[in-house]
C-alpha cells in the first residue's frame, strides 16, 4: 500500500492513482463493471479513453438552418406614404436564415436513426448532422414529440457507430455517467459526474417529466447529446440545465432512454405519438390527505375527478382512490402517474394498484383517445387564472343559470385572474368559444391555448367576454 497521505494538492491526487492501481492489482474483480473493465493507461493510471473511443463515435452534431421573414415597418408598405415622400417600388422582402445547433445520438446504425430533443430540431427547415469524423449527412425528420422533447431523425449513411440503449429505469443515485455533446460549438465534449437524482419534474418544462438529474456538465449545445454509463450504454437524452449565469452549475437534466425509447418506437411507426389517455383528475398524496382518507402516509397520486365517459370510469375508478402503482411500476405522485401514462399508447391496457377505503384493489383499464390525466397540482395549464378558485358547476346548484360551466368561487385580490378582470360568481362558460362544461373541459382547452385567452364569461344576468394575455 501507498505510503503515509501527503499534505499538497498534487501529491494527494498521485497517492490516490496509486492506491486505486493497488487496489486494483490486489483485486482484478473491482476493476470492471458486469460488461467491460476499466482500463488502465501506459502509465499504469485509471483512464476512460478506451471506452470513449467506443462511444464517441455515435454521438453527432447537429446544425439546424430556419428561415424567418424580416419583419419591416408597415408604414413603408402603405402605398400612399410611398407616393407621398415619391419612394421606389417596396421591395419583395427575402427571408433571413438563422442557424443554431445541437447534438445527437446515433442509435441505429442500419438504418441510419439519430435521437435528439424536439427544441434542437423544431420549425427547422434544413437538418445537418455531422459525424466525428466530419461527413456530414441531410437529415430527414422522422417525427417530433413536444411534449417529452424528444425527436426522431434518419440519414442515409454507412459505416456509422451506434451507441446501445441502456435500461434507465435500473439507474441509482451516485452511479458514474459521462456528458458527451457540442458545447457552445466547441466540438464534441466530454464530461463527467455521477446521477444526482432521479424522477425530476416541475422544472417549468411543458409536458411529461421524469429526468435524470446529474452534475456532469451539460451546457448549450449539448441539448440531444448522450449520457453515458461506464459500460458505454446510452442512459439519457440530455436536455435542459438550470442555469442562473448562462452556463453549467451543475444541475442538468437527461430525458431517460426508457422514455426516449418508446417515443422513438411511436415516432417510427406513426410519425407522431399517440397517447392513450385515463381521463382522471389527480393530485400528490399528502400527509393531509392520509389523514381524511384515513390512509397510512406513503407515495401515489389521490383521484379526485373522473371524468364521464372515460377509461377511468369504466374501468372502476372513482374519486378518492389512491393509485400507488401502474403495471407494477410504483407511483411517486401525481406528476409520476402522468407520465407513465403518457408514454403508453391509445388501446393498451394498465394494470393500476388502487387503495380504496384502505384495501388494496387491482383495476385494469383500456386506454382511449382523449381524455386525461391531469394533476391539480401541475398548474402549468391553469397559470392564467392563477389566483382564481375554480370548481364544477352542478344543475341545483345555488349559481346554477342553465348552463354547464365552471365556478368562479373566489378570487384572491392582486392575483393574476383578479388583473385580468374575473370575480368571484363568474361562470366561465367557454375558451377561446369552445365551450367547457367541467373543470377537466377547462383544462384541456387551456393546454391548447399558447396565444391570447378569451373567456366567455356569464356574470350575473349579463355575458361578456375577458380577453387574457
Amino acid at each position: 500500500m501507498p505510503g503515509p497521505v501527503p499534505s499538497s494538492w498534487i501529491a494527494l491526487r498521485r497517492w490516490l492513482a496509486a492506491l486505486c492501481v493497488t487496489l486494483l492489482a490486489a483485486n482484478p474483480m473491482a476493476a470492471q463493471t458486469p460488461d467491460r473493465p476499466l482500463f488502465l493507461n501506459d502509465d499504469g493510471l485509471p483512464t476512460l479513453a478506451p471506452l470513449l473511443a467506443e462511444v464517441t463515435p455515435a454521438v453527432v452534431n447537429i446544425s439546424v438552418e430556419t428561415r424567418q421573414d424580416v419583419e419591416s415597418n408597415p408604414l413603408f408598405a402603405d402605398p400612399f406614404f410611398r407616393r407621398y415622400f415619391d419612394l421606389p417600388p417596396m421591395p419583395q422582402p427575402s427571408p433571413r436564415q438563422q442557424m443554431s445547433a445541437g447534438s445527437g445520438v446515433i442509435v441505429d446504425a442500419e438504418k441510419g436513426y439519430v435521437l435528439t430533443n424536439h427544441h434542437v430540431v423544431a420549425e427547422g427547415d434544413r437538418i445537418v448532422v455531422t459525424l466525428k469524423d466530419r461527413r456530414r449527412f441531410e437529415a430527414e425528420l422522422v417525427g417530433s414529440d413536444p411534449g417529452t422533447d424528444i425527436a426522431l431523425l434518419q440519414i442515409e449513411a454507412e459505416d456509422i457507430a451506434e451507441l446501445e440503449l441502456g435500461d434507465s429505469d435500473r439507474r441509482e443515485v451516485g452511479d458514474y455517467v459521462l456528458a458527451i455533446g457540442n458545447p457552445f460549438g466547441l466540438g464534441q465534449t466530454v464530461t463527467s459526474g455521477i446521477v444526482s437524482a432521479l424522477g425530476r419534474s416541475g422544472l417549468n418544462v411543458d409536458g411529461y417529466e421524469d429526468f435524470i438529474q446529474t452534475d456532469a456538465s451539460i451546457n448549450p449545445g449539448t441539448s440531444g447529446g448522450a449520457l453515458v454509463t461506464l459500460d458505454g450504454r446510452l442512459v439519457g437524452i440530455n436536455t435542459a440545465i438550470i442555469a442562473p449565469s448562462g452556463g453549467n452549475v451543475g444541475i442538468g437534466f437527461a430525458v431517460p432512454a426508457n422514455m426516449a425509447h418508446a417515443v422513438m418506437d411511436q415516432l417510427v411507426e406513426f410519425g407522431e405519438v399517440r397517447r392513450g389517455q385515463l381521463g382522471v383528475m389527480i393530485q400528490d398524496f399528502t400527509p393531509d390527505l392520509a389523514e381524511a382518507l384515513g390512509i397510512e402516509s406513503g407515495l401515489g397520486a389521490v383521484v379526485t375527478q373522473v371524468e364521464p365517459g372515460s377509461a377511468a370510469e369504466e374501468a372502476g375508478l372513482e374519486p378518492g382512490d389512491l393509485i400507488v402503482s401502474v403495471d407494477g411500476r410504483p407511483v411517486a405522485g401525481s406528476a409520476d402517474l402522468r407520465s407513465q401514462i403518457g408514454l403508453k399508447r391509445i388501446g393498451s391496457s394498465v394494470e393500476l394498484e388502487v387503495i380504496r377505503d384502505g384495501d388494496a384493489v387491482t383495476i385494469e383499464a383500456e386506454l382511449r383517445e382523449g381524455g386525461l390525466v391531469a394533476s391539480l397540482t401541475d398548474d402549468r395549464a391553469m397559470d392564467r387564472l392563477s389566483g382564481a378558485e375554480l370548481r364544477d358547476l352542478e344543475p341545483g346548484d345555488p349559481m346554477f343559470g342553465g348552463e354547464p360551466g365552471v365556478l368562479v368561487a373566489r378570487v384572491d385580490p392582486g392575483s393574476r385572474a383578479a388583473r385580468s378582470g374575473l370575480m368571484a360568481g363568474d361562470v366561465i362558460l367557454a375558451v377561446n368559444r369552445a365551450p367547457v362544461g367541467s373543470l377537466v373541459e377547462l383544462r384541456r382547452q387551456l393546454a391548447g391555448v399558447e396565444g391570447a385567452l378569451a373567456l366567455t364569461v356569464q356574470r350575473g344576468s349579463a355575458r361578456i367576454f375577458l380577453v387574457m394575455r
